[in-house]
């Protein structure tokens, strides 16, 4: 059995594949309501299918670019439209563009700052009204193992500065909700099978396949793995969970260097 999130209204961004999907569905069998928002129609209505088809509740509003205030502003509304309000807030959405430092065009890094740190101050900042209304709710948001370790095999500094703010505004939300009855979280994946890291997943020359033999799991994450943890830190029984970065890496950033 998983979680209990029943009678829970939980907005999860991203979810027109990979890990969003994989919430939008574990959150629905654990009995919420979800409302999702994408910039890919097609791939979120398959999700909407998806959950539907197995029996959950879902809404949700795409298009719609999180990564601007009024995009975030519109998403909420939208939802309290449906479901009249909101408990969780899952911040899963970002879009990245890996680059040297000396060498990334400069509106890369914005994108990518745009898209993992200013995104999720936008939906935040949209939905914490509501949740102070309900009495209360959950904050999650991804951050990544990148945001405390570097990477060798792909440049990741774009990507590890985002997340790494993802992880100082998380605790300042935690703070900042103790009176109000908001938790907040963050989850930091490592290397998880999505549609974004195939092609490095399945390239049985490049880098995954060492990185496994380092990792004490001895293997790639999968996106259920994410959202089972991501349902249990949105439910009652981690209510004493608040301002905590869990890694879910199959141990490679508890081996140091």
């Amino acid at each position: 059995m998983g979680s209990d999130l029943t009678g829970k209204v939980a907005l999860i961004s991203g979810t027109g594949r990979g890990m969003g999907r994989a919430a939008a569905l574990e959150f629905a069998a654990c009995g919420a309501r979800i409302f999702g928002a994408d910039l890919d129609v097609d791939g979120n209505a398959e999700t909407e299918r998806l959950v539907k088809e197995a029996g959950g509740v879902m809404a949700s509003l795409a298009p719609v670019d999180l990564g601007n205030q009024a995009g975030a502003d519109d998403w909420v509304k939208a939802a309290i439209g449906a479901f009249g309000g909101v408990d969780i807030l899952y911040n899963n959405a970002s879009a990245l563009r890996h680059g040297a430092v000396d060498t990334i065009p400069l509106d890369d890094w914005y994108f990518t700052i745009q898209n993992e740190l200013h995104l999720v101050f936008h939906c935040t900042r949209a939905a914490w009204p509501h949740l102070v209304a309900r009495g209360g709710g959950v904050i999650l948001n991804v951050a990544s193992v990148a945001a405390k370790r570097g990477a060798a095999f792909v440049p990741m500094g774009p990507h590890g500065a985002a997340k790494g703010g993802v992880l100082a505004l998380t605790k300042h939300l935690a703070a900042q909700g103790a009176d109000v009855g908001i938790r907040a979280n963050t989850i930091s994946p490592g290397m998880i099978r999505t549609p974004e890291t195939a092609q490095f997943v399945d390239d049985p020359d490049g880098p995954v396949p060492a990185l496994m033999k380092i990792t004490p799991s001895r293997r790639v994450g999968e996106v259920s793995d994410v959202a089972k943890l991501a349902a249990f830190l949105a439910s009652d029984d981690a209510t004493y969970i608040n301002g905590a970065d869990i890694a879910i890496d199959g141990g490679v950033s508890a081996m140091g260097g």
